[in-house]
């Protein structure tokens, strides 16, 4: 499918494979991480925040012991989203004003992966805030998309995307509320999972202002992992999901799949819908049923708007708005019951379909641009269009609750495009599996 690869680096369980079978030792594996980040992301800028010290001290204990498969991340180097605290490292999401914010904890999310053995080198750069689709921001600067520095490598998880892609790291972890995992993935030519709201914990993932005490889980926004390959998204769901998931194990060529390429709310840019063409007609080639069209489909549109207001006061945490009205508990209550609806919706959808397949964004890799997100605009098939617009197909799933995996499917001029497998609510390791499934068929 001429997928555009920057890295054979191993991903994260061949390396914890090559440690066990005593290969590779811990410090080795983190030296030569190391080694790649201090050679490779001087144009790219994906790991501001280093902690290499800590990290060769932790490889160096691990050194002297034996590796067991219940560790299964044993001595596997690894990135986290710079939102996510890890004691001793700063927390600022991107803010100068934070940027002496020392963690005094490790989020729990840290703590399930250092659990498993894995070894932070750092934290990988965000937007401010985690609101945009670049990853810019005035404590560590720009991060470059590793295909093409001028362009963007998503965001807000962008500079996990990153360094993942470039072969700095195996794996990252990030969190997603407006595509902040699935589009970095998609810009970057690597893999990512939107989790079902409520799987995986993001205690320890709050915003500065709020550091020192816990907060609540807020609507929309989950915590997800991005790789190099389908088996280490599972792993690295399995590691960190408070809910035990089922799995249908149901083969791919015995799946329903319902395509919604497009929408009225956000059209599609020839650069991304054609790579997707490309890859439905090798799935249909190989017997796979596919339908274009549902009068199950909820009314997207509406979904849209619902999803833009309460992504819009859940990241405001309530205060006014641009227009300067402020939504009342009524409001909010409302939006909760309309989500209810939405997710209600979706399921009568997974009756009848297995899986539904849409673009993870509507272009590939944006080029940089310095405009505030409410005064820019996105070229689609020629036409400039309101960015806003672009998160209908972030909302397709986050709006309702369900998890969604995005894989490399393909490249438009010279960069990478992918797809979105979404299912039905705590699906997410049947979804992962589908992909990897999907992705043996593409990419073979």
């Amino acid at each position: 499918m001429g997928l555009p690869i920057l890295t054979s680096e191993p991903g994260a369980q061949d390396i914890a494979a090559q440690i066990r079978d005593g290969k590779l030792s811990p410090s080795e594996a983190v030296d030569q991480a190391i080694k790649r980040i201090e050679e490779l992301d001087g144009d790219i800028n994906a790991v501001p925040v280093r902690d290499f010290d800590r990290a060769r001290a932790a490889a160096k204990e691990m050194d002297s012991v034996t590796p067991s498969y219940d560790r299964p991340l044993f001595g596997v180097p690894m990135t986290i989203k710079e939102s996510f605290d890890i004691e001793g490292l700063p927390t600022s999401w991107g803010h100068e004003q934070f940027k002496g914010n020392i963690a005094k904890r490790d989020a729990k999310v840290v703590r399930q992966l250092k659990g498993a053995g894995a070894i932070f080198l750092g934290k990988s750069n965000v937007p401010p805030d985690l609101a945009d689709w670049q990853s810019n921001n005035p404590v560590y600067g720009q991060t470059r998309n590793p295909h093409d520095h001028t362009r963007s490598p998503g965001g807000s998880s962008g500079g996990g995307a990153a360094a993942v892609a470039a072969g700095m790291v195996p794996c990252e972890y990030g969190t997603d509320i407006g595509g902040s995992v699935r589009v970095p993935a998609h810009f970057c030519g690597v893999w990512g999972h939107k989790s079902s709201w409520g799987l995986i914990s993001k205690q320890g993932h709050d915003h500065p202002q709020m550091s020192g005490r816990d907060a609540h889980d807020g609507v929309l926004s989950i915590a997800g992992p991005i790789a190099r390959n389908a088996d280490d998204l599972d792993l690295l769901i399995r590691m960190t999901a408070t809910v035990s998931l089922g799995e249908a194990g149901k083969p791919l060529k015995s799946c329903k799949f319902l395509v919604i390429a497009d929408q009225t709310a956000s059209p599609v840019d020839a650069s991304v819908a054609g790579p997707m063409e490309n890859a439905l007609a090798e799935l249909e080639k190989a017997g796979v049923s596919i339908a274009r069209s549902s009068d199950l489909i909820p009314d997207l549109e509406q979904q849209h708007a619902d999803y833009m207001r309460m992504l819009g006061i859940a990241m405001a945490r309530g205060a006014p708005g641009p227009d300067g009205k402020r939504a009342s508990a009524t409001d909010w209550f409302d939006l909760l019951d309309i989500q209810c609806r939405s997710e209600l919706s979706w399921a009568a959808l997974f009756q009848k379909f297995d899986y539904v397949i849409a673009p993870p964004a509507p272009v590939v890799a944006i080029p940089h641009d310095d405009r505030p997100v409410r005064d820019r605009t996105v070229s689609i098939n020629g036409t400039d269009r309101p960015f806003a617009e672009v998160f209908a197909w972030a909302g397709i799933s986050t709006f309702p609750n369900l998890p969604g995996t995005v894989l490399p499917v393909g490249a438009s001029g010279g960069l990478p495009t992918g797809l979105q497998i979404i299912g039905p609510r705590w699906s997410d390791l049947d979804c992962i599996a589908i992909a990897r499934a999907v992705g043996e068929i593409l990419h073979r």
